[in-house]
């Protein structure tokens, strides 16, 4: 057989259920057409959560699956084929058997991937398929070992959680009896609500809209298709109320399994699992206050050649990419609808004041750039709410979307603009802690920067126009220009001078190059150096 003209990649997901391949065919411009979506249910993790171990029978189903689905993909011509396994694989003390066996029967090579890998192509998938311009979403995937929740502003990925509250996983654990009985659906109830709240405790933000991939989720909006129209087809983009979830739960779970079997819209081999995963799309949107639930079709298959399609386009991207990174970052912060002027008038102030101090207290080169790209994003996170803006910054800074930064570029950026405001970076916040030392420094003195360089544009007037340092062994002096008397903005610069002060063991004096002693007196504040202002 020929090699076709055009790109076609393979995407194999083992999940703990069901195995999937899609094989699709990219155009140049990075869309594609999808030629072949098979699936296998062959319950790899059947009596995984008892034993701990896959069985021989599931591995033998699940191999070969694999088998047929290679030769599949091959037959269609496929330049790459890459096969992924999620929670029963990466949690089976025989995984990495499974995986050998893989490779030396078909010479399929598995990567596992961990939950936080397994949510970010979840919400590739979402990402691609809907758009909800820039509001609070909950992204849910649910497969038989584990649920990967994403909490998101639009395509902004703000918190990622990973539950152990998959289908056949709570099948297995809780549900014993047919039909159910009372005592197992309250087991079940309490288990899931309990981790919930372990796990995600309070939501940081409101969301209406819940966004689910998985089985269950087509499963859910097959039925409910079915029941109002009769027909079913496909359920990608479906909608459905909270309300109609747990009214099709309640019919679920006092039927037989039988009975299930006969129901509209649920295919018979999803009749023993299809309580639990629905019990926990049902649970999970209560607790997120969700009143709407989509289904997305997709899912981590579907992020896998989204994946790799943009990780073969990296390398165009790469040769036509603006050689000032910073376009990247602003690129990014655009999808915040960020505040342009003030962020990048921070930015500037806050490199004068980098370079000021850089020589006289040894700061890396390479900060200059950290600290940039943290002063225009400083802000991001105004677009989950106010009062916490500088903790969303972190997170969205963390999942988002930076291609010219290394991952530790990333994670610094994300720390200095988290540490803008409020609190001082402290070995006990998770995020500041899991630094190496010499960057838990670097964040300090970057920050200190950036909350001065903040203060200096208070009024988001970009009134103070450039910045003079002196620095002596007692103090910093710095004389900042303005064409009138920048009184909000030294007052404000003063007040957030604690950080800064302490890191570089200096008392910071600012005042306008312009005014007489009692103007800059009257900026002055006490500073206790509790971190604890805005």
């Amino acid at each position: 057989m020929s090699e076709p003209d055009q790109l076609r990649l393979g995407a194999i997901d083992i999940g703990t259920n069901t195995i999937r391949l899609v094989v699709v065919e990219v155009e140049d411009d990075g869309t594609y057409r999808v030629l072949e979506n098979e699936r296998e249910m062959t319950r790899l993790g059947h009596g995984l959560y008892e034993s701990g171990r896959l069985s021989e029978e599931s591995m033998e189903l699940s191999l070969q699956a694999l088998g047929r689905m290679k030769t599949i993909a091959e037959g269609l011509g496929v330049t790459e084929l890459q096969a992924i396994a999620t929670a029963a694989v990466r949690e089976a003390s025989n995984g990495r058997t499974f995986r050998r066996r893989a490779e030396r029967q078909h010479g399929l090579r598995i990567r596992v991937i961990n939950s936080r890998e397994e949510a970010r192509l979840a919400f590739l998938s979402f990402a691609r398929q809907f758009s909800l311009d820039g509001r609070p979403v909950a992204m849910v995937d649910i497969g038989g070992g584990s649920v990967e929740v994403v909490l998101a502003a639009g395509t902004l990925i703000d918190r990622v959680y990973s539950l152990p509250l998959g289908a056949l996983r709570l099948t297995e654990g809780w549900l014993h009896n047919d039909p159910i009985t009372k005592k197992d659906w309250s087991r079940l109830k309490k288990t899931i609500d309990n981790t919930i709240k372990r796990r995600i405790g309070k939501p940081p933000f409101k969301v209406q809209t819940l966004v689910g991939s998985g089985g269950t989720f087509s499963t859910l909006g097959s039925i409910a298709k079915s029941q109002r129209e009769g027909n079913i087809g496909s359920v990608q983009g479906y909608s459905l109320s909270r309300v109609q979830a747990v009214e099709i739960l309640r019919r679920l779970r006092q039927a037989t399994i039988e009975e299930r079997r006969q129901m509209g819209g649920l295919s018979p081999d999803r009749a023993d699992i299809i309580v639990a995963g629905i019990a926990v799309i049902a649970r999970l949107a209560k607790h997120l206050g969700c009143s709407e639930i989509r289904v997305n079709e997709g899912g981590v298959r579907e992020g896998l050649f989204l994946s790799m399609i943009a990780e073969r386009r990296k390398g165009k991207r790469a040769a036509a990419a603006i050689s000032d990174r910073m376009e990247w970052v602003r690129k990014f912060a655009r999808k915040s609808h960020w505040n342009e002027a003030h962020c990048e008038h921070v930015a500037n102030l806050s490199i004068q004041i980098f370079d000021c101090l850089q020589q006289k207290f040894d700061l890396p080169e390479p900060g200059r750039e950290i600290l940039q790209a943290a002063a225009l994003l400083h802000d991001i996170g105004y677009l989950i709410g106010h009062a916490k803006h500088h903790k969303h910054a972190y997170h969205l800074i963390m999942y988002g979307d930076l291609p010219a930064f290394s991952a530790r570029e990333v994670e610094l950026i994300a720390n200095v603009a988290r540490y803008h405001r409020r609190a001082f970076p402290k070995k006990s916040h998770t995020n500041f802690a899991r630094l190496q030392k010499s960057d838990r420094r670097l964040v300090r003195n970057l920050s200190g920067i950036l909350r001065v360089a903040d203060g200096l544009d208070r009024a988001h007037a970009q009134s103070v126009t450039s910045i003079a340092c002196h620095v002596n062994k007692n103090r910093i002096s710095m004389r900042v220009e303005a064409e009138a008397p920048p009184q909000v903005e030294l007052w404000d610069a003063n007040r957030k001078a604690g950080l800064l002060e302490k890191v570089l063991d200096r008392r910071l004096e600012l005042e306008w190059a312009g005014a007489d002693a009692a103007a800059v007196l009257e900026t002055r504040v006490d500073r206790p150096g509790t971190g604890r202002k805005s």
